[in-house]
């Protein structure tokens, strides 16, 4: 069975199990996705099928081949237009925007995904396509750039020729390309892009050649930002979060590739709250404020340092010392109920740090302060809301008035 023939089962994030007949292999491979939770239902081949609440993903992902195949949409549960808006902040280089009256209209979120992609590539591509150098090693019948002294000696002794060479290659087979090629090429598997779309993808592919794509599996290329490829910049932003998105992880840790495209809301408004709040945070205070960091963590519970602690952010200011001392700790929670394991986590970064109040941002509910005794004194809890249906230029002004509010907390 081709690609084209998989089963479609259209899901939408946060919405009640809906029931769908569905294979034995279906069903199987579904459940061994984890991207969704499923029962079985009253009837033969019948199953109750919902997208996963812990972790939400949404995008489009084809599991299995044959008879079985069968291609999972999840369809975002606020609007597009504000994913995208969001989306705008999930990467430290990215500030693209989607046309606000072009996504309002659409249901679909990976063909926006793509044409924003597109448009952002061929702005950056318009001037050419950006060269740089890169170290080479080889082995030539003349000598270009350094000789490799103890390679030559090593693998041609005694031998007037081949030389073993280093030197620098002018050459467009660099990070900024090799992202935007392998974005380009991703999206191009997903369904229900435009003809249009399709055709400027090819075009942006072929424009690339003599760059190597990112090989599936590996992190994403690295690079720097730089005057050079400033114009590269927003493409990248989105590069990136294309190519990481064709993945996911477990809850053991693992790591899943996919054929397809998925989004962590979760991971993306976590990033949008905590680079739009420290941005604010240091402009009223002056003060530093560092992000979560799962490879290198900061903070640990225990004094043996084996188990980390990972705030969202926490904010410092100069204590009487030479050290910067914490003031803040935020966490963002993509949920509409605060569940009693997030307090128990905040108590232990207020506890560990030194601070008597904790800041919890959630995306539904009504905002709350849940306080905890502690002998003769006390934690806070400060649970804030914010909303994802409400407009962009209300959601920065909520980050403006959290910022104002937790820039008058003295510890």
């Amino acid at each position: 069975m081709t690609r084209a023939h998989a089963r479609v089962l259209p899901l939408r994030e946060g919405k009640k199990a809906t029931e769908h007949t569905l294979t034995n292999g279906q069903a199987k491979l579904l459940g061994d996705s984890r991207l969704v939770d499923i029962s079985p239902a009253a009837g033969d081949n019948r199953w109750q099928v919902r997208a996963r609440t812990n972790s939400p993903k949404v995008g489009a992902v084809r599991l299995g081949r044959g008879a079985d195949a069968i291609e999972l949409r999840i369809a975002p549960k606020i609007a597009v237009d504000r994913v995208m808006f969001l989306l705008g902040y999930a990467s430290e280089h990215a500030d693209w925007q989607a046309e606000p009256v072009q996504a309002a209209v659409r249901d679909d979120l990976l063909p926006i995904v793509a044409d924003a992609f597109l448009r952002g590539a061929e702005r950056a591509l318009r001037p050419g396509v950006l060269f740089g150098y890169r170290q080479t090693e080889a082995t030539l019948p003349m000598l270009r750039g350094r000789l490799r002294a103890a390679d030559q000696l090593r693998r041609h002794p005694g031998l007037p020729l081949p030389l073993e060479v280093t030197y620098d290659e002018h050459t467009p087979d660099i990070p900024e390309n090799q992202l935007l090629l392998g974005a380009a090429r991703r999206l191009l598997r997903l369904p229900g892009l435009s003809a249009a779309t399709r055709t400027g993808l090819r075009r942006l592919v072929a424009g690339l050649h003599g760059v190597t794509p990112p090989a599936p599996g590996v992190p994403p290329p690295a690079w720097t930002a730089s005057r050079l490829n400033d114009r590269y910049g927003p493409a990248l932003g989105l590069a990136e979060l294309v190519l990481r998105g064709g993945s996911y992880e477990l809850d053991d840790g693992r790591r899943v590739q996919v054929d397809g495209l998925l989004l962590d809301m979760a991971k993306i408004f976590e990033t949008f709250l905590c680079r739009t709040l420290a941005e604010a945070l240091r402009e009223r205070t002056g003060g530093v404020t560092k992000l979560d960091h799962r490879k290198n963590p900061r903070h640990h519970l225990d004094t043996g340092k084996r188990h980390a602690l990972w705030p969202d952010l926490v904010h410092y200011l100069p204590g009487d010392g030479p050290d910067l001392r914490p003031v803040l700790v935020v966490d963002a929670k993509y949920k509409d109920k605060t569940a009693s394991d997030d307090l128990y986590q905040m108590l232990a970064y207020c506890l560990r740090l030194g601070v008597d109040t904790g800041h919890l941002v959630r995306v539904a509910g009504a905002p709350d302060t849940i306080t905890i005794p502690l002998g003769t004194d006390e934690i806070r809890v400060r649970q804030h809301v914010l909303d994802l249906d409400a407009p962009p230029h209300r959601l920065r002004q909520f980050v403006a008035a959290l910022a104002d509010e937790l820039s008058q907390t003295k510890t």
